[in-house]
């Protein structure tokens, strides 16, 4: 089949490798001069929300995704009556906006941190009010990495908050203090059949997602999340694979986000799982059964941000995944991943890999 792409980064070239495996050509659409996707098929150039680019992407493919969630869903939906278009619209719409997503979460019963949608400063002050501090304050919209977010500590610093994020629609959401985080990433075919990954606990700082592990050895948390996927997959009647990030406080989950596509955070299935989430993503847009989520062994995640050392080309273990984008403090530009027989073997190798690429 031919697959069209929307979005050329990392993760359109990580999934153009999958088809490429699975015998599958990948057409993409960015608007960036030399996008890492490049590598997988041929690139149109041209703005994400361009009527006329998309649907010569949609005339030349059978299937059209998307590689992230800030694709505009009006321009997709102008395209779904000549190629169908997965995930569905609705998922990216209500993903795209975080008092949609939260609402989602509530409908399907999905326990998440107290919120308060935030219009004009007095909606902030009632949210300190009723919440209390610390808030997160973010934007609803297009926020990502730690960036359109401000936490209210002290309640002198609303006018603050108010002046460094306001004229945005934005929303408070309850300072949680939880163990760890973790996300669940879970796929679903246009034949309504599912299948889940372990959990993976996840490291950030400044925002950014650093490190990744899994599997998470905890069977009550693995159950509940497994649970909420499902939940979420079939409302949606979803196609392709879907990562929800959660925050463990005890033996609690507490939804934080969604993303309606491969993640982050699963990029250890490559070679920690009997079938990666790109794959996967591929095998479910085609109309194919998802593959075995079963992992391999104990796998790690190391994001390279900002730079590759040469010490990350010289590894004695793990894979490094170079995505061929430019140095700039801040950017994604690779990541290292192992596998080892136990949890301990996984993270001396993680500790390793630190120690010699920072």
């Amino acid at each position: 089949m031919r697959i069209g792409i929307i979005g050329a980064g990392q993760l359109g070239q990580m999934l153009g490798f999958a088809a490429r495996e699975l015998g599958h050509e990948c057409y993409f659409l960015d608007p960036s001069d030399a996008p890492p996707a490049a590598k997988a098929g041929p690139v149109i150039q041209a703005a994400f929300d361009d009527r006329v680019a998309l649907s010569i992407l949609a005339e030349k493919c059978d299937v059209l995704t998307y590689e992230f969630e800030n694709v505009p869903v009006e321009a997709l939906q102008d395209i779904a009556d000549k190629v169908p278009v997965y995930p569905p619209h609705d998922a990216l719409r209500l993903a795209q906006d975080r008092l949609t997503e939260k609402q989602l979460f509530e409908q399907l019963d999905i326990p998440l941190p107290k919120y308060h949608p935030i219009d004009s400063v007095d909606d902030l002050r009632q949210a300190v009010e009723s919440i209390g501090l610390p808030l997160v304050i973010k934007t609803r919209h297009m926020g990502y990495d730690g960036k359109g977010q401000f936490v209210l500590r002290d309640e002198k610093l609303v006018g603050a908050a108010w002046q460094e994020l306001g004229g945005k629609a934005l929303i408070a959401e309850q300072w949680v203090n939880f163990d760890f985080e973790v996300s669940a990433i879970g796929v679903r075919s246009a034949n309504g059949d599912i299948a889940t990954y372990c959990l993976t606990h996840n490291e950030h700082a400044a925002g950014i997602l650093r490190v990744s592990r899994a599997p998470v050895e905890d069977d009550v948390l693995t159950d509940k999340a497994t649970r909420y996927m499902r939940r979420m997959l079939e409302h949606l009647d979803y196609v392709g694979v879907l990562a929800l990030e959660l925050f463990v406080v005890g033996n609690k989950l507490l939804a934080n986000e969604f993303a309606p596509r491969v993640h982050n955070s699963g990029h250890w299935t490559i070679e920690g799982a009997e079938t990666s989430q790109f794959s996967n993503h591929i095998l479910a847009v085609t109309d194919a059964t998802p593959g075995s989520t079963a992992t391999v062994g104990h796998a790690g995640m190391i994001n390279l941000i900002g730079n590759i050392p040469d010490a990350a080309r010289e590894l004695g273990d793990g894979a490094l995944h170079d995505y061929g984008k430019s140095a700039r403090p801040g950017r994604k530009l690779g990541h290292i991943t192992v596998v080892a027989d136990s949890a301990e073997g996984r993270d001396t190798l993680i500790e390793c890999i630190n120690q010699s690429v920072t």
